[in-house]
Formats: C-alpha cells, sequence, structure tokens
C-alpha cells in the first residue's frame, strides 16, 4: 500500500491519501481524543504525541498537529498507523451509528427561505466543497439568518484554523454566495 501526503494551506495540517476510500461519501472531523473513540483509526492517530485534529474526507485523512511539533517527527508514524489500519482491514468506526458522516445543517425552514438556503447549500456542494476538499478540508452550510441575510458555515479539516480561512471565506465564498444569492449580505465562520 503507498499512501500519498499532500501539504494544505494551513501549515499545521497534512492530507493523507491512502489511494483508497476512507469515508466514500461525507466528512467526519475529531477534534479530540474523547471523539476519536469513535473510530479506532482516529484513536490511533490521536495516540501519537503531537496529533490535535484527525479529519476523515471521502478518500483521505487530514492530520493536524500541536504547533510546537515538527511534521519530519510525525509524518512516519502517521503513515504507520494508517497503513497499519487498512492493510489489516479493520473498521473506520467501532460502531456503524458512530459514522454519522458531516452534512449540512438540517434547520426547518419554509417558503422564500427554504428556497434562498437551498440555492445555497447547491452552491456549496457543487462549486465550493470539491475545491476546499482538494486542500484536505470541508465547509459546512450551519444556518441562515433570513432578518440579516448572514450565512454561517462551518468549516473543517484542514480549512478549521488555517491562516488562510479568512481570506477564502470572505474573498471566495462570501463573494460567490453574495453574486448568486442576492439575498445573502455576509458570510461568517461558526465556532468548534
Amino acid at each position: 500500500m503507498f499512501i500519498q501526503t499532500e501539504p494544505t494551506p494551513n501549515p499545521e495540517v497534512l492530507k493523507f491519501l491512502p489511494g483508497r476510500a476512507v469515508m466514500g461519501e461525507g466528512t467526519r472531523d475529531f477534534r479530540d481524543a474523547d471523539e476519536a473513540a469513535a473510530s479506532p483509526l482516529a484513536a490511533d492517530l490521536f495516540d501519537l504525541e503531537g496529533v490535535a485534529r484527525v479529519f476523515f474526507g471521502p478518500d483521505f485523512v487530514t492530520v493536524g498537529k500541536h504547533p510546537s511539533y515538527d511534521w519530519p517527527h510525525l509524518k512516519a508514524p502517521i503513515l504507520a498507523a494508517i497503513m497499519d489500519h487498512f492493510t489489516a482491514g479493520r473498521p473506520l468506526f467501532a460502531d456503524t451509528g458512530d459514522a454519522q458522516s458531516g452534512g449540512h445543517d438540517e434547520g426547518v425552514y419554509e417558503g422564500e427561505t427554504a428556497q434562498i438556503v437551498a440555492e445555497i447549500k447547491d452552491l456549496l456542494d457543487t462549486r465550493i466543497r470539491p475545491a476546499v476538499a482538494q486542500d484536505g478540508g470541508d465547509i459546512l452550510f450551519s444556518r441562515f439568518d433570513v432578518d440579516t441575510g448572514v450565512v454561517w458555515l462551518n468549516m473543517r479539516g484542514a480549512c478549521s484554523g488555517c491562516p488562510s480561512s479568512t481570506a477564502t471565506l470572505k474573498a471566495g465564498v462570501e463573494n460567490m454566495l453574495k453574486h448568486y444569492v442576492p439575498e445573502v449580505t455576509r458570510v461568517e465562520q461558526t465556532l468548534g
């Protein structure tokens, strides 16, 4: 098994491509060892000193490190953990109920607001999320405030905490949403 690695715009995150499906569809973000207990692979990665975050994409794993650790010391043990997991044929999740793939928030909107939210989600799914996945991350719809026109988005994986994420959110995502959905006035990032 050959696992490729790619840098991401976030210097604290590396993208690992095992050459096979990871989640298949959807994503899953693990922000700490407690959340990682749901996945044998995520738990193994958090057992490595210096790992701060793990994110599963359709066909990749991104791993975030603490700033005080260096990639040359972390990369080999991470590669070994990923390789061991897949070559052993272990399941990605300890319980299939834990596999909850990360998707857009499914809040209930009615009438014209429901149509606006559907347009926002469609733009995210067709134009924005595929590009962001190339960098090892994901952007999910959180909520839309019809009174102010503010769209709240959840940035995950390599995008979470990335120095360029604010520029991506404002210059790229906000401009595109405002262009195609005139009701959108601003885009903000949810925390957490």
